[in-house]
């Protein structure tokens, strides 16, 4: 068979219930991988080589379990794991062993899914960064907070990885490592089990190498066929190209990225148009801020009370600025928010998908900086579907992603669409 680490979720999943592929073989390779490259990338916190390759050999022995049988993945460490340690990227929580697996790892493993470990996420997901590199270029940082998942995915350690966003900790590590990452509508995918951050913006999402891969997983994850068997449209979707209130933090690798995609996308036979930016869309950044600082000081209220002295100098600041945010000023956040999704129709119009930046630029160099999740923050509160995927390569080897936003609750729409214009890169390059 040709390389295992090549193979798509998708197509090693077959194989493995065809029996032309042991889930053992899989494994094991994924493994042989991350001892090469570990060292170098640092994408995990908790690895267990022996369980991991029992559990494959538990699949070989018996039938299919489900459309996930015998695929490996990765969890973040924000999400809990029965019998593997969950840090949620803190010192108070070195030695923590959950009482259960997180509802969306109990439904993965359901479906016949293989746990390798841990990957690295920054501190409670916030910007305190870990040990992770950028695999296409090591000086660089993978983004966060999905820091090793993002990392284990490219270098091709894993083929799927659970990530979470809460503000951009899903699509822009993805958008920095060349992948595809998808943050579903808000709730599609469970959150019991999950470190909470902030209520009303955490969202469980997706990694993979290819659209097809990503959305698969989250269908498999949701019970939702039309995620689980996504098809070029039979007709070329219609897209939106909108710069966003924030494109002045647009670098100039995402200015080419989405001149790129809209060459390949007109190429390929689709509509796009620009799209203006609507009056209650301007504020909606800064709403995202206010109403994450509020709820992160409440959700993270036992480690402030009582173990301050163990926080980041940087997440003790946030903390510090959300005491700031008063319950009127959170309201009026809030209400602001419900008043732009309430628009959010009317400001489609007839686009399958828009076209935005995911990122400001390629990823910074450093470790000790995860990149501003400036394109993404609007996207979380309005709770609206995303997929990114790499759209250009610079000279230091390192991708810059498009990023595409659909309506709310039509995840596998937007997913189609993004399958086509995953083809349409791929046929421009």
């Amino acid at each position: 068979m040709a390389d295992l680490l090549a193979l798509s979720a998708r197509d090693a999943a077959a194989a493995i219930a065809a029996g032309r592929l042991a889930a053992e073989e899989l494994v094991a390779a994924c493994l042989d991988r991350i001892a090469v490259r570990e060292g170098t990338i640092g994408a995990w916190h908790y690895l267990d080589r022996e369980a991991a390759l029992a559990a494959a050999r538990a699949c070989d022995a018996g039938p299919p379990r489900g459309p996930l049988h015998g695929i490996p993945i990765a969890v973040k460490d924000l999400i809990d794991t029965a019998d593997m340690p969950t840090g949620y990227g803190s010192p108070i929580y070195e030695r923590h062993r959950p009482a259960a697996d997180a509802a969306c790892v109990a439904l993965a493993r359901a479906g016949g899914a293989i746990v390798l470990g841990k990957t690295v996420t920054t501190e409670f997901a916030c910007f305190t960064p870990g040990k992770t590199a950028n695999p296409h270029n090591p000086a660089h940082t993978p983004g966060g907070s999905s820091s090793g998942s993002a990392a284990a995915v490219a270098d091709r350690m894993a083929p799927l990885a659970f990530g979470t966003q809460t503000a951009g900790s899903t699509i822009r590590p993805a958008s920095y490592c060349g992948i595809v990452a998808f943050k579903p509508s808000f709730g599609l995918l469970p959150r019991a089990g999950v470190k909470m951050l902030a209520d009303r913006l955490d969202t469980v999402g997706t990694m993979a190498r290819n659209v097809a891969d990503a959305a698969f997983f989250a269908g498999v994850l949701s019970d939702r066929r039309a995620l689980r068997e996504i098809a070029v449209p039979a007709t070329p979707p219609r897209f939106g190209l909108y710069k966003t209130p924030m494109w002045e933090a647009a670098e100039p690798s995402t200015e080419r990225a989405l001149d790129h995609a809209r060459t390949a996308l007109e190429h390929a036979g689709a509509w796009i148009a620009e799209i203006a930016v609507p009056p209650e869309q301007r504020g909606l950044t800064q709403a995202h801020d206010r109403i994450m600082g509020y709820e992160l000081v409440r959700s993270l209220a036992h480690e402030r009370v009582q173990r301050s002295a163990e926080l980041s100098p940087r997440l003790a600041q946030m903390l510090d600025a959300g005491m700031t945010v008063g319950a009127d000023e959170y309201d009026r956040a809030v209400a602001e928010t419900e008043a732009a999704r309430a628009r959010l129709d009317a400001f489609f119009g007839p686009c399958a998908a828009l076209v935005v930046p995911a990122a400001p630029g390629e990823a910074p160099r450093g470790l000790g900086y995860t990149g501003d999740p400036v394109f993404n923050r609007m996207w979380t509160l309005l709770g609206v579907p995303c997929v990114t995927l790499p759209a250009v390569w610079g000279d230091s080897g390192l991708p810059t992603g498009i990023q595409l936003v659909g309506r709310l609750g039509d995840d596998a729409r937007l997913m189609a669409a993004a399958l086509f214009a995953e083809q349409a890169l791929a046929a421009a390059a």
